[in-house]
C-alpha cells in the first residue's frame, strides 16, 4: 500500500509558477503510475497529468501542455508537478494519485484505475 502526501500548493499571481511534490511513503513506489487531478470548486477531479512507473512517459491534458511538467524521482519516492504561466482557471486543489502498474513504460491515463490518493493541496491563481 502507497500513502500519499501533497505539498506545494499556495496563493500565486496569474502567469506565475509553482512546484507541487507528493510524497509517497510504503514499500512500492515503482510499480505505480502516477497523475495529478486537480478539483476545482464545484467541479470533478479530472486527470491533468500523468507519468510512468519508468519516469519515461507522460501524458498531459490540452489545457496544461507546454505549462505543466511531471516528474518523479523513485529513489526520493517523490512526485513532483511544475506549473508554469499558471491561469486562475488552474485554481483547484491538486491530488496526486497512484495507480498499481506492470507497465514499466505506461502513462495511466483511467482514472478509475488509479487506487491511492493524497489528501490534496490548493492552488489558489488570482487575476
Amino acid at each position: 500500500q502507497v500513502q500519499l502526501v501533497e505539498s506545494g500548493g499556495g496563493l500565486v499571481q496569474a502567469g506565475g509558477s509553482l512546484r507541487l511534490s507528493c510524497a509517497a511513503s510504503g514499500r512500492f513506489f515503482a510499480g505505480y503510475a502516477m497523475g495529478w487531478f486537480p478539483q476545482a470548486l464545484g467541479k470533478a477531479r479530472e486527470l491533468v497529468a500523468a507519468i510512468s512507473w519508468s519516469g519515461g512517459r507522460t501524458y498531459y491534458a490540452d489545457p496544461v501542455k507546454g505549462r505543466f511538467t511531471v516528474s518523479r524521482d523513485n529513489a526520493e519516492k517523490t512526485l513532483y508537478l511544475q506549473m508554469n504561466s499558471l491561469k486562475h482557471d488552474d485554481t483547484a486543489v491538486y491530488y496526486c494519485a497512484a495507480a498499481p502498474t506492470v507497465q514499466l513504460h505506461y502513462a495511466e491515463t483511467a482514472a478509475r484505475n488509479y487506487e491511492y490518493w493524497g489528501q490534496g493541496t490548493q492552488v489558489t491563481v488570482s487575476s
